[in-house]
């Protein structure tokens, strides 16, 4: 919503090198059940990135 209101964009127009930047999220987003985003601990599925312990394949030092 403030994204249309205000005319913010959801990244800036000329990022910088080595920045790390977050785009705002989107309203349109889907959202978990409360139950499952508790479970989740984010409300948002495109934000449920769970982490399983297992090693990186393919680096040198694997």
């Amino acid at each position: 919503m403030a994204m249309k209101d205000y005319g913010i964009a959801p990244l800036p127009e000329k990022p910088e090198e080595a920045m790390a930047y977050i785009p705002y999220q989107q309203q349109k987003s889907k959202t978990y059940s409360p139950a499952q985003a508790l479970e989740s601990g984010t409300v948002y599925p495109v934000l449920d990135k769970p982490f399983y312990g297992g090693k990186c394949t393919g680096g040198k030092d694997d």
